[in-house]
């Protein structure tokens, strides 16, 4: 009897010992459960978090920043880090050289060259899609901030300015720069500046790199860009399947001209519902899931989990659209001010806009949504960047809310009432939260006042907003390059990517943001970053929602996670991370 006794506990210490050391279920395989689709993975266009991981990991740039640093880089294509000092920036700023490195190829079998490296960068700029990560090439490299002027027309002589910007000489790339532009290596550093092989962009009806006909590319729409679905980078993985509504499948790059990447899969589930995704989390069917603030206690509770609390340069604001689409629109009502809609201009009033603002409850959605993680900015040029200020906001007063609104539109707001949506992409708990709350206040001051909140896949809710379909686009920026700049320009220029969408151009607020970015005087930029963010509160432009922390969890077999302010949602470094 003892022997049996002792054989049973032998059996079981062993048996919980296997279960303690127990691994992950697919070892060479990494897998994420995210809330975020896809929009295209075509260097050129990618613009949000969700895309621009799938890019940077498929394709490779010139430099690449330095783990968790903002101001360090490191080589990738180049064979160095251009610098004064290694005579690779001019000394008056405005000369960038490049070095390609030897023996790289694409993953069909193409050789990087400088003149591949120089046709990328052109290509962004020529295509510059609406609401795409051209402009800041642009601005850079010829001065301009778009290829089109406020009418849509392309602008005079801009695509020679764009040719003559960059060029391949033999080994080395040469960007020419009009003026200094402090962000400019930072920018060199993001998945716009990834590498394409030209020769096989132009196999697949691409740009064919002349002159004569770059026209013909400009702004393609959402989609009919050229590497929409396909990719060939030279990065350490590459596309093997794609299912826009159920899952992105990377697979290690055997072309690879670096260290071979230890895991050989990563596959990004589309699980917009935190409820799925705890539970997979939870149960170790996946290694990493999207948490928003709100579940951050619960994920925390998880055994076997890990996490990484990161800040960000990153807030997501309320923006409104002053000139909204009215063709078959279906969240502006009647599309008049009877009751039954809003017209088109309905947030042209600043009455309105000061209303809603001071509908929103930064108290209490900082407390039982962002849980004290994230915080309520003041304006969108957050804490972290050089030159930001805090600025009065419009404190939550349904009283002053009330009374804005009975001075909105001569009075006719509050005698007849309106109704409209809001929207916010499916699976974005915070967002939807800040949706609510501002739909549920609003209509506490009259019963007249009717809103609406729905929500849609985050690929159909970019295109949609770019086309002026919403009154209220809850609406995020994660730093291109740590600079205010970056935050200034897409929220308060005319040509911006979220201002662009207001349908407000305001030539004082453009001069402004232009003046900044123009002066390497820090105490310059200081008093025209401190002027801007003063009239977001004026103007009333926006609601600040959050100002992101971003926390990761993972399943303690996942290693080699290294986080940086400048990453958010998605982003996943895969060729970095292993597993026991």
């Amino acid at each position: 009897m003892k022997t049996a006794i002792r054989l049973l506990t032998v059996v079981l210490s062993l048996a919980l010992a296997a279960t303690a050391v127990a691994g992950p279920k697919n070892p060479d395989t990494f897998i994420k459960a995210s809330a975020s689709t896809i929009r295209t993975l075509d260097p050129a266009a990618a613009y949000d978090m969700a895309s621009m991981q799938k890019v940077e990991n498929i394709y490779d740039k010139l430099i690449a920043f330095d783990g968790p640093n903002l101001d360090k880089f490191i080589p990738v294509l180049a064979t160095e880090v251009p610098s004064l000092a290694n005579g690779g920036i001019s000394a008056d700023g405005t000369t960038y050289t490049f070095t390609v490195r030897k023996g790289v190829k694409f993953e069909k079998g193409g050789d990087l060259t400088a003149s591949d490296v120089a046709y990328s960068i052109q290509r962004v700029m020529v295509l510059d899609q609406s609401g795409g990560p051209a402009w800041m090439l642009l601005e850079a490299l010829t001065g301009e901030g778009s290829t089109t002027d406020k009418d849509g027309k392309l602008k005079a002589g801009i695509m020679e300015k764009i040719l003559a910007s960059v060029s391949a000489e033999g080994e080395r790339v040469v960007f020419r720069l009009p003026r200094p532009y402090p962000p400019f290596m930072g920018i060199m550093a993001k998945s716009w500046a990834s590498v394409v092989d030209k020769e096989w962009v132009i196999e697949q009806g691409g740009w064919d790199g002349r002159l004569a006909n770059a026209a013909d590319y400009n702004s393609p729409a959402p989609g009919k860009e050229t590497l929409h679905k396909i990719c060939n980078g030279s990065g350490p993985y590459k596309l093997a399947h794609w299912d826009p509504s159920a899952q992105f499948v990377f697979e290690r790059n055997g072309a690879y001209w670096g260290a071979a990447p230890k895991l050989n899969r990563a596959v990004f589930k589309y699980v917009p519902e935190w409820s799925t995704r705890k539970l997979m989390l939870q149960n170790g069917d996946v290694d990493s899931a999207t948490v928003d603030d709100q579940y951050v206690a619960e994920a925390s509770a998880m055994k076997g989990v890990k996490s990484y609390k990161i800040p960000q340069l990153a807030v997501s604001v309320a923006m409104f659209c002053r000139k909204i689409d009215p063709t078959g629109n279906p969240y502006i009502g009647s599309g008049k001010l009877d009751g039954a809609g809003i017209p088109i201009d309905f947030f042209a009033d600043i009455h309105v806009r000061r209303a809603f603002w001071h509908c929103f409850d930064s108290e209490i959605y900082a407390k039982d949504v962002l849980q004290g993680i994230s915080v309520v900015p003041s304006n969108p040029i957050v804490q972290g960047l050089p030159h930001a200020v805090k600025t009065p906001v419009y404190a939550f007063d349904l009283e002053k809310a009330a009374e804005s609104m009975k001075r909105a539109w001569g009075g006719e707001v509050w005698q007849k009432g309106f109704k409209m949506t809001i929207l916010h992409n499916t699976g974005n708990a915070m967002r939807e939260a800040a949706a609510h709350m501002l739909a549920e206040n609003v209509m506490r001051l009259n019963p007249k006042f009717q809103v609406e909140v729905a929500h849609m896949s985050w690929r159909d809710y970019l295109s949609a907003y770019r086309q002026f379909r919403f009154p209220i686009a809850v609406i995020s920026w994660v730093a291109d390059y740590p600079d205010p700049h970056n935050f200034a320009h897409p929220f308060m220029h005319s040509e911006g990517s979220h201002g662009r969408y207001m349908g407000s151009p305001s030539p004082e607020t453009d001069k402004l943001v232009e003046a900044g970015v123009a002066t390497t005087d820090p105490a310059k930029r200081a008093e025209i970053y401190a002027q801007l963010s003063s009239r977001w509160y004026e103007e009333a432009m926006g609601i600040p929602v959050y100002q992101s922390t971003e926390m990761r969890f993972y399943r303690e077999w996942v290693h080699g996670f290294v986080g940086n302010p400048l990453d958010a949602g998605d982003t996943e470094w895969l060729w970095r991370l292993h597993k026991q």
